[in-house]
């Protein structure tokens, strides 16, 4: 009965943004980009906590205090459910744009929001479109907007972290802002990988110090992936 709710929810209260969906079209077409901002952070923020509600999922926040105030930040967790996009979008504070795998476009209503929140969609299929959308996330990111990142392209089935690609650490070294790495608990007892069933489940989302990426060079990608990866595998 929970997930069927939950599901109902999901679609009928999309349906309810449409108006602040046109709302935030008017003022980009205005360029009130702080307004426009505010609402789009209010909406999905709203949204997003409900959507945890409604799936019995309660979160704990550990480290907010490392999150850098008033400066573009990359965030890079792993992954561990579908849930770890309402979940971010829920406690990581101001308009954050998301890199996104590209089935995701195809969800009407999601589509215009995830493009109103600069997301980048990837096909992790395609080589050449992946390093498109890794080029276009450093826009986003030195013209101001903070980026989410889950660098093994794909949710665990069991919660144990899989591969951290390179190239999606490329997005710091290329753009010169900071890294601070998400460790997320517990999402994968929400909703495992391979199932749409909802599960109430505890979760601990831990952000870590800042890692300065100007310490990394261009060319060391795999030097500041492992280090990533380790801050973000010690916490689990």
């Amino acid at each position: 009965m929970r997930t069927f709710i939950w599901f109902c929810y999901f679609w009928l209260s999309l349906l309810g943004t449409i108006p602040s969906l046109r709302k935030v079209e008017r003022m980009t077409a205005d360029d009130q980009a702080e307004a426009r901002n505010q609402l789009i952070d209010d909406v999905a923020t709203r949204w997003s906590s409900n959507l945890l509600s409604l799936a019995g999922c309660q979160v704990t926040v550990i480290g907010e205090e490392h999150i850098p105030k008033d400066q573009t930040v990359l965030f890079v967790g792993n992954h561990q459910s579908n849930f770890d996009i309402p979940i971010l979008l829920t406690y990581i504070k101001g308009t954050k744009g998301f890199i996104a795998k590209k089935e995701l476009e195809k969800m009407p209503i999601i589509n215009q929001w995830m493009r109103a929140i600069n997301c980048v969609f990837m096909d992790r299929d395609n080589l050449r479109q992946s390093a498109i959308a890794i080029n276009q996330g450093i826009k986003f990111l030195k013209a101001g907007t903070s980026m989410v990142v889950f660098p093994e392209g794909t949710r665990s089935r069991d919660g144990e972290p899989l591969e951290f690609k390179q190239g999606a650490l490329k997005l710091a070294t290329k753009s010169g802002v900071p890294v601070v790495p998400v460790t997320i608990k517990g999402s994968v007892d929400i909703m495992a990988s391979g199932s749409l069933k909802i599960k109430p489940a505890k979760v601990e989302v831990i952000f870590s110090p800042p890692i300065d990426s100007k310490d990394y060079p261009e060319k060391e990608t795999l030097r500041i992936t492992e280090d990533v990866k380790n801050i973000i595998v010690s916490k689990l």
